[in-house]
């Protein structure tokens, strides 16, 4: 697997392309800030904390797709159908959204970065007024679909974070980014849940719409315009490249099985809490049962921690202690989570952990087998993440109702096992294409000497890079 260069100097990001010279424009039209012009090398500067922060920001402001979630009882009465009619609109989100992943995010590879964000950001908080204002359920199913379509800003941004971070800080800032869109999912269920109760459910769409704008203008004043990726490339090439890494890069399929795993583990794990908490012997109201999804709060604070963790260790040997974790914390829930509540608060925090912990590691493993394709590469494990929810939920849900909470929870038990398995096919320093198999040692931590060379490498073969991955290669 490659590894990520650790060298303290500046790095050279002989990953973004040289094409025309950059636009002082966006969409031809709005004034780009001098501070976001990238110099006509095309080679901006390493971002900070504080853009990545910003770009976390973004990512938890823009998981618009819960709000409906704890409020569908809400919309039910307001459309005056019954449960099966307003159970339309979660589908029809995870439809628009598994859809925005595979036509909307691999544009990250072919245009510029910075419109493109913007664009989503602004469709997606324009079209949110809809939802607050519509009295037809008909044209609220439509808007949910679009705005999930939309709704794909944090996957444009995580490899672009990748891209614009230090080689020696690249898993810090992807964990950061990846914290901004965990807590944006565990907000928006909690924010709902509150407003809903005290007030029109129709007023978290607008506090929706009011954050996306409000993060719009920030992007828009520190967002670098960094010239397109892969400009010689045409769209369908772009499709197509993603779905040969799909079914030519061990790595890659490795991570998309082990995340499919962790995501139904993940999903399973919040869908059917809900029925404990609500149930025998807890007997917990829904605002109680909403708000302890705060419980989370832990694992997300715990992400630039565990991003410098990341950083100095092998991404494999990351993963390993990663999905033990989540082994540990679904053994702990099976035999304790009826019995105390205590178990239920352990299991929570350490599943966000090793969940988070494994989806930072693998994801910048595998930028690294092409920078130049980094927003494919990304939605390819984007799109396993989201068969791994739904089928966790699915899988889920059904057990618990035919076989009870126990047997619900252990064959998470079991899906962690084969994560492990998975995992231990390939070990830490096999080559690029080594399906299965133990090459290259156990060093567990990254080898300082071998990162320079890297470092020195992707200065000087840029072009070599880049052409393999117009190939696909």
């Amino acid at each position: 697997m490659s590894n990520d260069s650790n060298v303290n100097e500046t790095p050279v990001h002989s990953d973004l392309p040289v094409a025309d010279r950059p636009s002082k424009r966006d969409f031809g039209l709005i004034p780009i800030p001098p501070q976001c012009r990238v110099p006509a090398e095309g080679s901006p500067k390493p971002i900070g904390y504080g853009k990545t922060i910003a770009f976390a920001c973004a990512s938890t402001f823009i998981m618009n797709l819960y709000y409906n979630q704890p409020i569908l009882l809400e919309l039910a009465k307001e459309f005056n159908v019954d449960d099966v009619g307003v159970s339309r609109i979660p589908v029809l989100v995870q439809a628009g959204y598994a859809t925005g992943l595979l036509l909307i995010s691999p544009l990250g590879d072919l245009i510029r970065r910075r419109p493109l964000l913007l664009l989503l950001i602004f469709t997606s908080g324009s079209l949110t007024i809809g939802l607050a204002i519509t009295r037809s359920l008909v044209v609220f199913e439509v808007l949910s679909f679009l705005i999930a379509f939309w709704s794909v800003t944090p996957q444009v941004l995580i490899p672009f974070t990748a891209d614009l971070a230090p080689p020696n800080r690249r898993a810090s800032f992807i964990s950061i980014v990846f914290a901004g869109l965990y807590l944006g999912v565990l907000l928006a269920r909690v924010l709902s849940g509150i407003v809903a109760q005290y007030s029109s459910y129709r007023n978290i769409f607008w506090l929706g719409t009011a954050g996306q704008y409000l993060l719009l203008i920030v992007l828009y004043l520190i967002t670098p315009n960094t010239p397109p990726k892969n400009p010689d490339l045409t769209y369908l090439e772009i499709v197509k490249t993603m779905a040969k890494f799909a079914v030519t890069e061990p790595a890659l399929i490795q991570g998309c099985l082990i995340l499919f795993l962790n995501s139904a583990i993940f999903s399973g794990f919040w869908v059917t809490m809900t029925f404990l908490l609500g149930g025998e012997p807890y007997h917990y109201s829904t605002l109680v049962i909403g708000l302890f999804g705060l419980v989370g709060m832990f694992g997300i604070a715990m992400a630039p921690i565990v991003g410098r963790l990341i950083d100095g260790l092998v991404p494999w040997m990351a993963a390993f202690v990663a999905i033990m974790l989540v082994i540990i914390s679904q053994l702990i829930q099976t035999f304790a989570g009826e019995l105390n509540i205590a178990a239920v608060v352990i299991t929570t925090i350490l599943l966000d952990l090793g969940v988070q912990a494994t989806q930072v590691s693998l994801t910048a493993d595998i930028f690294g087998i092409a920078p130049l394709a980094r927003a494919r590469l990304n939605a390819v494990l984007l799109l396993s993440i989201f068969l791994g929810a739904v089928m966790g939920t699915a899988v889920g849900t059904k057990l618990y109702v035919e076989h009870g909470y126990k047997f619900s929870s252990g064959i998470r038990v079991v899906f962690g096992g084969v994560e492990l398995l998975i995992l231990l096919m390939r070990g830490p320093h096999v080559g690029r294409k080594t399906w299965v198999g133990w090459e290259g040692g156990m060093d567990m931590r990254k080898r300082v000497e071998a990162q320079a060379v890297e470092a020195r490498e992707k200065t000087v073969e840029s072009e070599v890079v880049r052409k393999k991955d117009a190939d696909g290669i």
